[in-house]
């Protein structure tokens, strides 16, 4: 599975967002700035990113985006489906949308392999909160800092 452009420069963003909007909402413009990503990309992706409520607008001369719900209730999965869509590496790998099964399921020796990897993919990415990023981000910055 490799992750698109929606999805790391998504990422970095909502992690902006969590570090930069405690106090006050964060302008999509500053986000712009620090991430280096286009303001209409960087539009697209917040529109993702809202309707799956992971952040929030405010409107008006202070405006901006702030989490919708703290970072602690927020998972890397949460973020990067909001963008991405499924994460299965191969289509095999879960139900269909329609709700059958792969049509090969039946036969099919190597669904195990696929079954697994995804399993271990949606794992790692659901246990993995925001808040632990920010918290790696914050232990980085000190280490850096000489203290």
């Amino acid at each position: 599975m490799k992750i698109s452009t929606k999805g790391r420069y998504g990422l970095r963003a909502v992690i902006d967002i969590a570090i930069h909007g405690e106090n006050e909402p964060v302008p999509l413009g500053d986000i712009a700035l620090r991430q280096d990503i286009s303001m209409s990309y960087l539009e697209q992706l917040i529109a993702k990113l809202k309707k799956a409520d992971i952040v929030t607008s405010v409107r008006g001369a202070k405006g901006g985006y702030s989490l919708a719900v703290p970072a602690d209730r927020i998972s890397v999965g949460d973020i990067l489906r909001a963008l991405e869509g499924d994460l299965a590496p191969v289509n095999c790998a879960e139900i269909m949308e329609n709700g059958a099964p792969c049509k090969e399921s039946g036969q099919c020796i190597s669904k195990v392999v696929w079954k697994r990897i995804s399993d271990s993919i949606h794992h790692a990415v659901d246990s993995l909160m925001l808040s632990e990023l920010l918290a790696d981000a914050d232990a980085d910055a000190d280490k850096n800092s000489g203290c």
